[in-house]
């Protein structure tokens, strides 16, 4: 893939067109047990907890306390007294949550994505998020805005990436208040629900609830929330039928995609398509290739359909 900053760990910036595997690193020799990337770095998690971060550096995302490019996986040493148990990494910014449930982050605050507004400039090295009171859960990044989910089930956002658009599409209404903090806000509209996971793209956002439905908000560009309108200002429950009356286990994000896997194991995709980021061609509900017109296959896309080839995926 790309490397331009060296976000593939190989010791250089040249892109690479065939999966190499990673030499004279120093978490070769541990389990792995997740995988981040973000606009231009990346980050690992191993089973001891540890944290490793390469890539663009500009704005100290990696959280190692300077602002070089760093080209291999190199250890967050500031975490060291932390077991890491996720990381969400956005455009600038990167967001880790270890296992106590508490939530550090470090990068570009430019949009109030780190959740610190008593921070006016970048954060070299990863923050605790004091306003975070209660046990997190889950957290999600998105181009410039963040997600956490709480052990109550709560979801608090903070960034206002999304605000520019929320107000073109508000026509002068007031927007929640969660889509212009800069420090984490719970989200309206999800009161009677309790959530378990959320995530993120580059201007939306998504919950799954314990119940095993999906709610959305932010842009819908690219028809990636199953809806009729441009801009989702709070979250809107994606109806069963869309799966098969199935139950969501887990959800994924891209930019502007996402993809769903039932409890079952199916696999769903939608929104954009123009890079084959679906897996799929565009089909009718019945299942069958469509030949419709160029606009009428983008709004195929914009369907949750199942991609059989993905189905029992544990990991997306």
């Amino acid at each position: 893939g790309a490397n331009s900053y060296g976000q593939l760990g190989l010791g250089h910036k040249e892109d690479v067109l065939v999966p190499q595997a990673l030499k004279d690193v120093s978490c070769k020799c541990q389990d792995i047990a997740s995988i981040a990337g973000g606009g231009g770095h990346s980050a690992l998690i191993t089973d001891a907890g540890q944290l490793f971060v390469c890539g663009h550096n500009k704005d100290g995302q990696l959280g190692l306390n300077h602002t070089e490019d760093v080209l291999r996986f190199t250890l967050c040493a500031a975490l060291s007294g932390f077991c890491v148990k996720q990381v969400a990494c956005g455009w600038d910014f990167t967001i880790v949550l270890v296992g106590s449930g508490l939530v550090l982050s470090c990068g570009s605050n430019s949009f109030g994505q780190l959740g610190l507004p008593q921070i006016s400039g970048p954060c070299l090295i990863p923050q605790k998020i004091e306003s975070l009171k209660e046990k997190v859960v889950n957290v999600a990044a998105g181009l410039r805005h963040a997600l956490a989910a709480t052990d109550s089930g709560l979801v608090l956002q903070w960034g206002t990436g999304m605000a520019s658009r929320a107000k073109r599409a508000s026509q002068g209404k007031a927007l929640p208040l969660f889509l212009t903090a800069r420090e984490p806000c719970e989200v309206a509209g999800l009161e009677d629900v309790r959530v378990k996971t959320v995530a993120a793209g580059s201007y939306h956002s998504v919950s799954l609830t314990d119940e095993g439905h999906l709610y959305v908000w932010g842009s819908n560009k690219h028809g990636q929330l199953v809806s009729r309108d441009i801009f989702l200002a709070e979250p809107k429950k994606i109806d069963t039928q869309c799966f098969s009356h199935e139950k969501i286990g887990a959800v994924w994000s891209g930019w502007t995609h996402l993809v769903a896997r039932t409890e079952a194991g199916k696999v769903f995709t939608w929104g954009r398509a123009d890079y084959g980021q679906l897996g799929r061609r565009a089909v009718v509900p019945g299942g069958q290739q469509s030949t419709a017109s160029e606009q009428c296959l983008e709004l195929l896309c914009n369907i949750p359909v199942s991609v059989p080839c993905l189905n029992g995926a544990s990991q997306v």
